[in-house]
């Protein structure tokens, strides 16, 4: 618990990957800071308590047990209060810290913070504000207010860069924790995310360490290498994977083996109807019995159609009447968030171990202009989708962003990063 400078408030960050055990140690030292304390008053959260009751909280009890603390005896846990109150008159109270008006009141002698940088600059300007509390006991050794985050890293550079790197202060302190230093993991941890994730998702996720993830281009790290002329195997499972916008649609059709991905064909109708797109497929694969696969948009509604059926309810009835009987659906009940699909399809395109996965045919255009070309909105993780005006202007600009949705749909399904 050592502090290498003379300030009065310490403030720090433990910034780690994935497994670096941030959790463990910012619970552990709220604990020695209850014990090495008495009567002092902490507070713990994150932006939303869930987070708090699921991860931060079960550490305590965790802790708590393992040092030999037992509940009622050593301290109580008031569970609608939120508050662990200890035989020494600590207390360590829990809370969610989305609006800084709630901790408005509080005097406090530390603080720590969960997913740090998930909350905002104006958050922790509050809670700095609330380290005022003046009870000091009879013996407190060199105490010091206390402001403690850990984090994963963030995606661009937020308030944590902002502080910790442009404008440090002596009192201001980072701790940078890979992944790899925990000796702990299980063997396997570190070479399966290798594996799993982009170089530069590796970089950020797993050694800890700042980068501009979100900026640029969407897909990351797709070369020559990844465009191939491919071919359709009838004897291999047909995986179409889908999206419904309506002008245009956009579909792709992809061969798969166990972690690779073949794009080989995609159909783009503009002011198009399932119907209309269903029927193309079936016209360009005319073979009855071969198996298909139906991946894409789990909603599949008539929302963007105005179809009186479902999008699948109508593509199982188009090719049904046509004489197709093997195939099969297989669907999210949700839609992943897009960063996630992002994340899901950059792994397959380069791995951090430098495998590439994907693979698309010369003649997909349209996929490989959205793989070339979709952009994030500049200091944001918001793509850069045409607008209305844009399209008018510009007509190819319609064409970006709807097939990448729908093949991103397929690796997510299947490669999921957790």
């Amino acid at each position: 618990m050592s502090i290498p400078h003379n300030n009065n408030l310490d403030v720090v960050i433990y910034q780690g990957g994935y497994g670096s055990g941030k959790t463990w140690a910012g619970s552990l030292l709220g604990i020695l800071m209850a014990r090495k304390y008495p009567g002092c008053r902490g507070l713990v959260g994150a932006k939303e308590y869930e987070l708090v009751r699921k991860t931060t909280l079960v550490k305590y009890f965790e802790h708590l047990e393992a040092l030999g603390y037992q509940k009622n005896v050593h301290y109580k846990y008031n569970k609608v209060d939120k508050i662990i109150t200890f035989k020494n008159g600590s207390e360590i109270l829990f809370s969610q810290l989305d609006d800084p008006e709630k901790f408005k009141s509080l005097d406090l002698h530390w603080v720590e913070i969960e997913e740090a940088s998930q909350v905002g600059d104006s958050t922790i300007k509050g809670l700095l504000g609330r380290l005022r509390n003046t009870y000091r006991g009879e013996n407190w050794p060199e105490f010091r207010y206390r402001l403690f985050g850990h984090t994963n890293p963030e995606a661009s550079k937020g308030w944590i860069y902002e502080r910790f790197v442009e404008k440090k202060q002596e009192n201001w302190r980072l701790i940078i924790a890979p992944t790899t230093n925990n000796i702990y993991l299980p063997e396997h941890y570190v070479k399966e995310m290798q594996a799993s994730y982009d170089p530069e998702y590796y970089r950020i996720n797993v050694l800890g360490e700042f980068g501009d993830y979100n900026s640029g281009l969407v897909v990351k790290n797709f070369t020559d290498e990844n465009v191939k002329q491919l071919k359709y195997c009838e004897d291999l499972p047909l995986h179409l994977t889908c999206d419904f916008n309506v002008d245009p649609m956009m579909w792709g059709i992809a061969h798969k083996d166990e972690e690779n991905v073949y794009f080989i064909d995609e159909i783009v109708v503009e002011n198009a109807t399932t119907e209309m797109c269903i029927k193309e497929f079936i016209r360009r694969y005319p073979k009855k019995d071969a198996e298909i696969i139906i991946n894409g948009d789990a909603s599949g509604d008539n929302r963007s159609t105005q179809s009186q059926f479902t999008n699948y309810a109508t593509m199982r009835k188009v090719l049904r009447d046509n004489g197709y009987t093997n195939f099969r659906f297989d669907l999210r009940n949700y839609n992943p968030p897009i960063l996630n699909r992002i994340a899901a399809f950059n792994a397959r395109v380069l791995s951090a171990n430098g495998t590439r996965r994907l693979f698309v045919d010369k003649k997909c255009k349209y996929i490989l202009k959205n793989i070339y070309n979709l952009k994030y909105k500049e200091g944001t993780t918001l793509i850069d989708a045409p607008s209305i005006h844009q399209i008018k202007t510009d007509r190819d600009k319609k064409f970006l962003l709807h097939i990448f949705d729908a093949i991103s749909y397929l690796t997510e399904y299947y490669w999921r990063i957790k």
